[in-house]
């Protein structure tokens, strides 16, 4: 089977269109696109993008955004520029976008791999950006290889025959042999990187041959933060777009 993994859109139609695009270009479209969460937030074009994914995405689960949207989660844990996001899209979003988050969870089981949002210790929450969390999620995890999201980090982690747990940043075209140890993978954020490249971020799976590969994707970013401004969305979270940070 050959996926296209994707997370962390954020509302972000432009990068969304851009992914879409570039992944059926990728030797033919594939057999499924698995979205790990967080389609809204942060972005000015929730509907959109839920409607993309809810036609499109074989698996799509519910981040910590969508969660609060559909009041799932209490906002107060939520920084400042991303509970006035997360109110903006509560008032902006239609009946059909809120019923359909409502039906996410942020895991979901019996795929080839774990789906988690955050991590397979806590699905909502957790961001795993260091070794340590890593080799304590890989002991925790039941399945042999899971893909996460929610840290906007294209990352990966491993650990195989009693060696330490390690973990790289993953670079446009990095290829991953997943046929031997355990595994941890983020395909990285549609529509907000946060680890230096602002380009659009995702992967493709395939778990016949266990074999990963990372993509980036440049999208016309000014389209995105245009529509932030003119929604009148904290102007911040248009400007990050252009660093990827």
């Amino acid at each position: 089977m050959r996926v296209a993994g994707i997370s962390d859109i954020h509302s972000n139609l432009p990068a969304l269109a851009a992914v879409l695009a570039d992944i059926d270009e990728q030797n033919g479209a594939p057999d499924g696109i698995w979205c790990l969460g967080d389609i809204v937030g942060y972005g000015a074009t929730p509907d959109a993008c839920t409607s993309l994914v809810a036609n499109l995405a074989e698996v799509s689960l519910a981040g910590n955004h969508d969660l609060v949207v559909c009041g799932g989660l209490d906002i107060r844990h939520f920084t400042t520029a991303a509970e006035e996001a997360a109110r903006w899209t509560m008032k902006n979003i239609n009946a059909t976008t809120r019923d359909y988050l409502k039906s996410l969870e942020p895991l979901e089981g019996g795929h080839p791999t774990g789906l988690y949002h955050a991590s397979p210790r806590d699905p909502v929450w957790e961001y795993v950006l260091s070794i340590d969390q890593a080799h304590d999620c890989l002991t925790a995890q039941r399945e042999r290889v899971c893909l996460i999201g929610h840290s906007h980090v294209a990352c990966y982690f491993t650990r195989s025959d009693g060696n330490p747990t390690d973990g790289q940043m993953a670079q446009p075209g990095t290829i991953l042999d997943m046929s031997e140890g355990e595994w941890l993978v983020n395909p990285g954020s549609v529509g907000q990187p946060r680890d230096g490249d602002a380009r659009a971020s995702y992967l493709t799976l395939d778990t016949d041959e266990w074999k990963a590969v990372y993509h980036r994707v440049e999208y016309p970013i000014h389209q995105a933060a245009n529509a932030i401004i003119e929604a009148e969305l904290p102007r911040q979270l248009a400007e990050r777009l252009y660093v990827g940070h």
